[in-house]
C-alpha cells in the first residue's frame, strides 16, 4: 500500500459550515496567530489533567494570566482552557485573544484502562464566555467508547445549535489501543483522525505517529507489515482526516530541536497548524516565547505559500 504525501492543505472554504462557525473559525484562522488560514493554539488544561506537577519547570506558568500574556505576545491563535481558568483570568484579555474552551477532562490518577473524560462545562458557557471554539477530548478505542460517542453526540449537537465550531482532542487510548500496537502508533493516529471526520468534529488535535517495528507488528494488517517514514505516516493521517482541519500536538517538552522538527513534520504534511502547550509554557519566558515566536514564523511562511 503506497503512502503519498497530501496535495493540498484544507482550507476553511472546503467545510460545510453555519455562518456561526464559519465566523469564528475565521477570526481563529485569519484574525489572530499566524493568519493565512494557519491556527496555533495553546493549551493549558494540564493543571486538571496532570497536576500541578506540570508547572514545577516554570513556576510562573501556574497563574492563568501568564498563559494569556504568552499567547498575546507568541503570536498564537488562541488559548485553550478549562471552564474555571477561562472564566477567572480571561476578562483582562477578552476580545483580545481568542478562548478555545475545553468542555471534559480528568485527572491522571485513576488508570487508563478503561478512561473516559466526563462534562464539566456545556457550548452555552462557551458561547456565555465569548468562546470562538469548544474542546473536546474523545478517548478512542477505551472499552467506554460507547459512553464517549454519546456524550459527544450532545456536544456536537448543541455546537451545531450555537454555531460554534468544534476541536476534538482525539486521542487513541485504553487497554484494548495497547494490545494493537499503541496509543502512538501509525495504526492508532490514522484511525484517530478518520473518526474525528466520522463523527463531524471541525478540527482534530492528533500526535505525530512514532514508528516502532516490534510494536508496530501488533497493529492489524495492513499496518503490520508497513515500513514508513513518520512524515508518511503523518501525512496519511491528515488526509483520513479528510475535510477536518487538523492541528498537531507538540506532546511533552522537547528540546528546542525537536520541537521545531515536530512542528516541520506538521507544516509538511499538510496540517493547518499545531497545538504546542508545554514545550512553550515549561521553558522560561524569554526561551518559551522565542520557540513560539519561531514556530509562527514557520507556519506564516507555510500558509502563504
Amino acid at each position: 500500500m503506497a503512502v503519498t504525501a497530501k496535495t493540498r492543505r484544507v482550507t476553511l472554504d472546503d467545510l460545510e459550515l453555519s455562518p456561526g462557525k464559519y465566523v469564528r473559525l475565521q477570526r481563529l484562522l485569519y484574525g489572530y496567530g499566524p493568519g493565512n488560514g494557519a491556527m496555533m493554539l495553546l493549551p493549558v488544561d494540564h493543571g486538571m489533567e496532570h497536576g500541578p506537577v506540570d508547572f514545577f519547570d516554570n513556576p510562573a506558568a501556574l497563574d492563568p494570566d501568564y498563559v494569556w500574556r504568552l499567547a498575546v505576545e507568541g503570536g498564537f491563535s488562541g488559548v485553550a482552557l478549562q471552564y474555571g481558568t477561562a472564566l477567572k483570568y480571561m476578562r483582562a484579555y477578552a476580545g483580545g485573544m481568542p478562548l478555545v474552551l475545553k468542555l471534559n477532562g480528568k485527572t491522571n490518577i485513576p488508570p487508563d484502562d478503561d478512561p473516559i473524560n466526563p462534562l464539566n462545562a456545556t457550548v452555552e458557557d462557551a458561547v456565555r464566555l465569548g468562546a470562538d471554539a469548544i474542546g473536546y477530548t474523545l478517548y478512542m478505542g477505551s472499552s467506554r467508547q460507547a459512553d464517549d460517542f454519546a456524550q459527544w453526540r450532545q456536544v456536537r449537537q448543541d455546537a451545531d445549535r450555537f454555531g460554534m465550531p468544534t476541536i476534538m482532542w482525539a486521542y487513541p487510548r485504553g487497554q484494548h489501543m495497547e494490545a494493537k500496537g499503541g496509543r502512538d502508533s501509525f495504526y492508532a493516529i490514522d484511525y484517530a483522525a478518520r473518526v474525528a471526520c466520522e463523527l463531524g468534529a471541525d478540527v482534530v488535535k492528533i500526535n505525530v505517529p512514532k514508528i516502532d517495528p516490534e510494536k508496530d507488528k501488533l497493529s492489524p494488517a495492513p499496518y503490520d507489515t508497513m515500513q514508513v517514514t513518520a512524515e508518511e505516516a503523518l501525512a496519511k493521517a491528515v488526509q483520513s482526516a479528510g475535510k477536518t482541519l487538523v492541528l498537531i500536538s507538540g506532546s511533552s517538552r522537547a528540546s528546542d530541536e525537536e520541537a521545531l522538527e515536530k512542528a516541520r513534520l506538521a507544516v509538511q504534511s499538510g496540517a493547518t497548524g499545531f497545538i504546542f502547550g508545554r514545550n512553550c509554557f515549561q521553558r522560561p519566558w524569554d526561551e518559551g516565547l522565542a520557540l513560539a515566536q519561531r514556530m509562527r514564523d514557520m507556519l506564516r511562511t507555510a500558509a502563504a505559500q
